[in-house]
């Protein structure tokens, strides 16, 4: 792997609160630079991004929906997807109602799936679908993700970064296998250095979400580098 084919890896995010006008023009200039594949940003300043990110240069504009608890009604999860569509996003990071996953209600997390994926896929634009793992057994999101490759989902996504823990190795592997090679994986939550997301690698993961995409870039450099 090469600088550029790692960069394109990572969607380059700022989520906090307190996100400002101007950390999110860094942010966009950051990963034209680097040639990431998207940045990741609230709803709020989807306008903001897209006067950045121009047609010419190949960084994707991603937002989230129903963020960070997921518990909105399947309507408002649709409604605020085609809001987003409508300013420029072109991938969608939708937060499952983890609620009622443990309330076991697969029937209406298989119909907000379908919802979910017929909005964004009518308009050609990506779906992730982020389960939450920290709150998740086992079976559940392996089940959970059985019903992403159902319903066509384009990515499965580990964590907000806002739960109680981020990726790990065992929940990419249990996402692993109930996608079957039916969707991609994303790992995301706590993935701050090059040897975190080396081992999201190797566990099989297409995307990762990072607000350090820069520094892990740089410790793969130093490390391909090796000593002088």
């Amino acid at each position: 792997m090469n600088k550029n084919e790692l960069a394109r890896m990572f969607d380059h995010t700022a989520l906090k609160a307190d996100l400002t006008s101007g950390k999110v023009e860094t942010l966009c200039r950051e990963a034209v630079e680097f040639k990431f594949a998207s940045v990741c940003i609230p709803p709020y300043y989807l306008d903001l991004a897209q006067s950045i990110l121009n047609e010419e240069n190949e960084v994707k504009l991603c937002t989230v929906i129903g963020f960070p608890l997921g518990y909105e009604s399947t309507k408002t999860k649709v409604f605020a997807v085609n809001e987003a569509i409508a300013k420029g996003a072109d991938e969608l990071d939708v937060v499952i109602n983890v609620a009622a996953i443990k309330n076991a209600e697969w029937d209406y997390l298989d119909a907000e799936l379908n919802d979910l994926s017929v909005a964004c896929h009518k308009s050609g634009k990506i779906l992730k679908i982020i389960f939450e793992t920290c709150y998740l057994s086992d079976e559940e999101v392996e089940k959970l993700a059985v019903l992403c490759a159902k319903n066509q989902v384009d990515y499965v996504k580990t964590s907000t970064g806002f739960g109680t823990a981020g990726a790990t190795v065992h929940h990419i592997g249990l996402m692993k296998k109930g996608v079957a090679g039916k969707c991609k994986i994303k790992a995301s939550g706590g993935i701050r250095t090059w040897k975190d997301a080396e081992q999201m690698i190797k566990a099989g993961v297409h995307r990762i979400g990072a607000s350090s995409s820069i520094q892990i870039l740089e410790e793969f450099l130093a490390v391909s580098a090796g000593p002088e």
